[in-house]
């Protein structure tokens, strides 16, 4: 053992008040904070994005010492752990384990991470290559898919939400920072997710004034397409009212990119009382969840004059005479929501349905907050999109992890969870303490005697990622 400087810690002992003194040292064994990014590589070494970006050197490049492979796996390692500034990669250039778990031979600098990134930010490949990938990681790994079931035969969709969410960037002079609807300054990049865990399939970055239908319908193909890389079960596209229009509609009735749909209409023009006197006329279903508001479900087609057809349209009508302290309205309240849909099941069941498209707002979060991507490290807007995509891998990944544990026994949390949130992830598994030995050209984990996730991690390992053993 080595001392680095002379300095004592004291704590209080709680049984007789006496002071324990700790004296700081440090030792030549090798350890890890971070043991989890085993888990990652190991995951990795079922894509080929290694090899692809690599095969993606530009002439300009001239064989740099660090590949394009190794500055792209050694990235989505530190997005893995929640780190997104490029010079959060420095630590990690004399740290051994980090360059063996992900299968690379050197860990790049930040000004290299940042350059290469610029480089090759600018024709877009690497943002194709890396969304292909994770679509085959998810179906080579047989990542679980959870999906809705309808009607009293059981037809079974996966889900695909697809929303926009604002990434603030305040006070700061990035290219493409523009106001967003939401009142601040930054991007207002655009999601898909597939199934109940929400795995994101496609992205892509805006600037936060662009509004939210600009080449949406290129996106909804798009993002139907690496749906279907994953799986054929049928997909139910759910969009909000910002992307009601019949072009959107016209990608799901497609052959190539067929989906079923609800989406949010926008009333534009149409009033609720309007609605509401349809309602009344039509003798539609109808509720009454409480005195003083009357609840009107029904549905009818309607003339769509774009596509030259009828589409069915769902709605739910609220009616309100008095609030639920009692207070009563001297005008009735009356709130109007309405749905494009291609599906034939009750109205209640179309409502129910799209508000789970909610769920995808907990994604969102999980990408800006638990992976540090909302403010995006760059000031380039290229090189921003290229890392959101290296983003979706990261989460992916994190996502994968977190969803198998749900089906273990060994996990020490006493609540039980139907998805685990990427900080979950990344602060009980990834960022897991341990201690790398080699010996007989080997190399071993050695946790320690009181790792509480170390059951979980050893079975994870066993049972998911055969390499590690």
């Amino acid at each position: 053992m080595k001392k680095i400087r002379n300095k004592k810690i004291k704590t209080k002992n709680r049984d007789d008040d006496r002071l324990t003194i700790f004296e700081i040292e440090q030792g030549d064994k090798e350890l890890t904070t971070h043991s989890g990014l085993a888990l990652i590589g190991a995951l990795l070494t079922n894509t080929k994005i290694k090899t692809r970006l690599n095969n993606t050197m530009s002439a300009e490049q001239k064989k740099p010492h660090i590949s394009n492979g190794s500055v792209g796996i050694a990235y989505i390692g530190l997005l893995c752990q929640g780190k997104s500034d490029f010079d959060h990669i420095e630590p990690f250039r004399e740290d051994n384990f980090f360059a063996i778990s992900l299968n690379i031979k050197e860990t790049p600098s930040s000004p290299t991470l940042r350059q290469r990134l610029d480089m090759v930010a600018k024709d877009k490949q690497w943002n194709n290559i890396l969304l292909e990938e994770s679509a085959g990681l998810i179906k080579k790994t047989n990542a679980p898919l959870t999906p809705v079931y309808l009607g009293l035969e059981n037809r079974t969709y996966l889900p695909l939400d697809i929303d926009v969410s604002p990434f603030d960037n305040s006070n700061t002079k990035k290219e493409g920072v523009s106001r967003t609807y939401k009142g601040t300054d930054g991007y207002a990049p655009i999601f898909a997710y597939l199934a109940k865990e929400g795995y994101c399939v496609n992205t892509e970055l805006r600037q936060g004034s662009e509004h939210c239908q600009k080449n949406t319908s290129e996106f909804v193909a798009e993002s139907i397409r690496y749906a279907r890389k994953i799986t054929q079960l049928p997909l139910l596209l759910r969009m909000d009212s910002g992307n009601d229009s019949a072009s959107n509609i016209e990608i799901c009735l497609n052959d190539d990119t067929k989906a079923d749909f609800i989406i949010k209409r926008n009333l534009r023009k149409e009033t609720p009382e309007g609605w509401l006197l349809l309602a009344k006329n039509n003798k539609d279903i109808y509720c009454q969840e409480r005195e003083g508001k009357k609840v009107y479900y029904g549905s009818m087609m309607k003339y769509k004059k774009e596509l030259k057809r009828e589409i069915r349209v769902v709605y739910k009508i609220t009616e309100r005479t008095f609030g639920k302290d009692g207070q009563i309205f001297l005008v009735p309240q009356v709130e109007a929501e309405t749905y494009w849909t291609s599906l034939p099941d009750p109205p209640h069941v179309i409502e129910r349905l799209y508000h789970e498209h909610g769920t995808s707002e907990q994604f969102h979060s999980e990408l800006k907050t638990d992976l540090d991507l909302e403010r995006l490290p760059s000031g380039k807007f290229d090189t921003n999109n290229l890392i959101l995509h290296f983003g979706v891998v990261a989460y992916n990944l994190l996502r994968m992890i977190g969803q198998s544990t749900t089906r273990m026994q060994h996990v020490p949390l006493r609540k039980q969870a139907e998805r685990r949130r990427i900080r979950t992830v990344i602060q009980n598994l990834i960022t897991l303490a341990s201690r790398l030995v080699s010996h007989a050209r080997k190399k071993k984990l050695r946790f320690g005697k009181h790792s509480p996730w170390f059951e979980t991690f050893n079975l994870k390992s066993e049972s998911s990622f055969p390499s590690l053993t």
